[in-house]
C-alpha cells in the first residue's frame, strides 16, 4: 500500500521534502515588489533627490527624482550617465570626490542648476552598500538652504544698522 501512494512520484521525495524547497518565483516576488516601493517612495519625495553608481571613478548618476529635476531644470534623460560634478558644481570632480570621502554625510554648498542659478543647497548623503558589504551606491539629497540664508543676511544687515551711531 505504502509502495502504491508514491507511484509517479520521483523515488525518495515525500511530500515533507517537496515543501522545504524554498520557491524562488516568490523571493523574486517579493524583491520586485520591495524595489517598486522604495522607487516609488523616492519618486514621491518633495526634495531633490539623486542616486550615483559607486563602481566607476565618475561616480554616473543612475536615477534622480521629479523634484530634483525641478529644482536644478535637470530632466532625467539629460542627467543620467553623468557625473554630478559636471551638473551641479561646475565640473568641480574634486569637490565631490572630497565629499564621497569624508566622513561627514552633511554639507551647507553652493551648486548650480542647469540656467546657471547658483543654489545655496544644504547635502546629505547615504552609502548603501551590497551583501558582501562593497560600496555599491551613494544617495544624495538636497534642501533648499536660500531662504535660510537670505534671512541670516537680512538679520546681519538690520544688527548692522541697530549698532550704526
Amino acid at each position: 500500500m505504502l509502495a502504491g501512494a508514491n507511484r509517479g512520484k520521483s523515488p525518495g521525495m515525500t511530500a515533507l521534502h517537496r515543501a522545504a524547497r524554498p520557491d524562488p518565483s516568490a523571493a523574486l516576488h517579493r524583491l520586485l515588489s520591495d524595489s517598486a516601493v522604495w522607487r516609488a517612495a523616492l519618486g514621491a519625495c518633495a526634495f531633490p533627490l539623486a542616486v550615483l553608481d559607486a563602481s566607476t571613478p565618475l561616480r554616473p548618476v543612475t536615477y534622480l527624482n521629479g523634484a530634483f529635476e525641478g529644482y536644478f531644470g535637470y530632466r532625467s534623460a539629460e542627467a543620467l550617465g553623468r557625473p554630478l560634478s559636471a551638473l551641479l558644481f561646475r565640473g568641480d570632480e574634486a569637490l565631490v570626490h572630497r565629499l564621497l570621502a569624508e566622513s561627514t554625510s552633511r554639507w551647507e554648498l553652493k551648486a548650480w542648476a542647469k540656467d546657471g542659478t547658483a543654489r545655496r543647497v544644504e547635502l546629505a548623503l547615504g552609502a548603501v552598500r551590497g551583501a558582501e558589504g562593497r560600496l555599491t551606491h551613494w544617495v544624495v539629497a538636497f534642501s533648499d538652504r536660500s531662504e535660510v540664508e537670505d534671512l541670516r543676511a537680512e538679520l546681519a544687515a538690520l544688527k548692522s544698522l541697530a549698532s550704526a551711531p
